[in-house]
């Protein structure tokens, strides 16, 4: 009699348990019916991301593009970005102030350009006779850059990224020949950053332009030669029309690191997954951007020597040399006037000293080599 109580009662469970079962699946497909009871559709977000370059442009403008990109498929459609190129929401030199003020989420830029606002900002773009990109990213990322930045633009309301890197850039266009320091003195010449005061210290006046604006400088004789990136960037702006001279090798960029910049009060709204997709989505950007220049440079290159027989000449070492003592002029003077320059140069001289003794034996040893 026992045995057939506890059969009933197992029984029982079981038919309790199958019940319960049917009831929770019948739930399930309430739910994804549409019934009452769903959870609520995740929250859609929408922003802008303005840019310092000229739409689409290739390489600078690519990035950013691309960043959209990736945001919007990791993100499931969650988080669209819509890029706009300079000028289309405000001038290439107003991005940081646009995001700082929540015009705009998102911006892309070089931090070298807020050296008004910010001195130390042009350490993150790079040092003149300084790191490469590989150095710069571990530096960022591993070396202390990144909090650092971070630390730098948090009075402005802003989170920067690495946001690309050019790698070594050229030295620029040129009207006439460089053959001494002396060719330098009144030089009007483009360039931003650290090397605009360098070129300042041997005698040179400095322009500020944003790209958009150097064919015709150039061309119209408003500057005697301009620094922009490199062949891949060059060839594509048409600047072998305006300057006979095209010079090596970019001793003011050695490492050139964009950034991405967001506006802190808007990146902090979102949910803790969209946050590490943007994070994601620069860390890859700031990769990507590196390999497509290392891949199209040469090319480009080829293309301006053999079809459009542009003169190729190396900066002669005396005017290096004595670019490379106004460098260290210059960098010890803004280390002094200001205590967070001084700051992150510290951290920045500390770790290329320290990743130059290793890539004396590595890198240098493997360059030397293969040039034999």
């Amino acid at each position: 009699m026992k045995g057939l109580l506890s059969l009933v009662k197992s029984s029982r469970l079981v038919v309790w348990l199958v019940a319960l079962f049917m009831l929770a699946s019948c739930g399930g497909e309430q739910t994804t019916a549409g019934n009452t009871t769903a959870a609520p559709e995740a929250k859609t977000y929408e922003w802008k991301l303005i840019t310092s370059w000229p739409k689409n442009f290739p390489g600078l403008g690519k990035g950013p593009e691309t960043f959209a990109k990736y945001v919007n498929e990791m993100s499931n459609g969650r988080l669209k970005i819509k890029v706009y190129g300079a000028g289309e929401i405000v001038p290439g030199f107003e991005v940081f102030d646009a995001v700082s003020q929540g015009s705009a989420e998102m911006g892309h830029s070089g931090p070298y350009y807020w050296k008004g606002k910010a001195p130390a900002a042009q350490i993150f773009t790079g040092v003149p006779f300084g790191m490469n990109a590989q150095e710069m990213n571990g530096w960022l990322h591993y070396g202390g850059g990144m909090q650092l930045w971070e630390e730098l633009y948090k009075p402005f309301g802003l989170i920067p990224f690495a946001g690309g890197n050019t790698g070594v850039q050229m030295a620029g266009w040129f009207q006439k020949e460089i053959n001494s320091v002396e060719d330098l003195k009144g030089l009007k010449m483009r360039i931003p950053g650290l090397g605009a005061e360098i070129l300042k210290k041997v005698g040179g006046v400095p322009v500020s332009l944003t790209g958009g604006e150097l064919f015709t400088s150039l061309q119209t004789g408003a500057i005697d030669a301009t620094e922009w990136v490199g062949p891949y960037n060059d060839l594509a702006f048409g600047l072998y029309k305006a300057a006979p001279y095209y010079y090596y090798f970019g001793w003011h960029e050695p490492g050139t690191t964009l950034e991405f910049m967001a506006n802190e009060k808007a990146f902090n709204s979102l949910p803790k997954d969209l946050q590490a997709i943007i994070r994601v989505a620069a860390r890859a950007v700031n990769q990507d951007m590196l390999d497509e220049y290392t891949a199209r440079n040469n090319n480009a290159l080829q293309s301006l020597i053999h079809e459009h027989k542009v003169n190729v000449r190396a900066l002669p070492d005396d005017v290096l040399e004595a670019l490379h003592g106004a460098a260290l002029e210059v960098l010890d003077e803004q280390a002094k006037a200001d205590p967070m320059f001084a700051k992150v140069y510290g951290s920045y001289k500390k770790f290329q000293t320290e990743v130059a003794q290793f890539h004396a034996l590595t890198e240098a040893q493997l360059y030397r080599s293969r040039s034999k």
